[in-house]
């Protein structure tokens, strides 16, 4: 069973950075993509950043675009996301996802999210 761990959230200033890790273990199967999605109370959790195996490399959302940087370890396993200039509207609890491909499958498991708060 895969598992899934964040790290690295906390409160920062708006126009500060901050950067989150992830890292999966416990995979039998083919790595498929890694990636973050965020929520905020009230409202669908939204993607934000992920890398895939596929063509597809690094996708981001349009609100973080040029800000946010997603990198990815692959002897740890373990993805990282560097926050630029964050804004108060970045404020929200981000998770961490691994997917894994078996055969024509694919399955995601989660992590138990880390919150990111950005205030003055």
């Amino acid at each position: 069973q895969v598992q899934v761990v964040e790290s690295g959230g906390g409160l920062v200033q708006p126009g500060g950075s901050l950067t989150l890790s992830c890292a999966a273990s416990g995979s039998s199967f083919s790595f498929h993509a890694m990636g973050w999605y965020r929520q905020v109370p009230g409202k669908q959790r939204e993607p934000v950043a992920d890398f895939s195996s596929g063509g597809a490399g690094t996708r981001y959302a349009d609100s973080v675009k040029g800000r946010f940087t997603i990198s990815r370890d692959n002897a740890k396993n373990t993805v990282y996301l560097q926050m630029n200039s964050l804004k108060s509207e970045d404020t929200a609890v981000y998770y961490c996802y691994y997917d894994e491909r078996q055969g024509d499958m694919v399955f995601r498991a989660w992590g138990q999210g880390t919150q990111v708060t950005v205030s003055s």
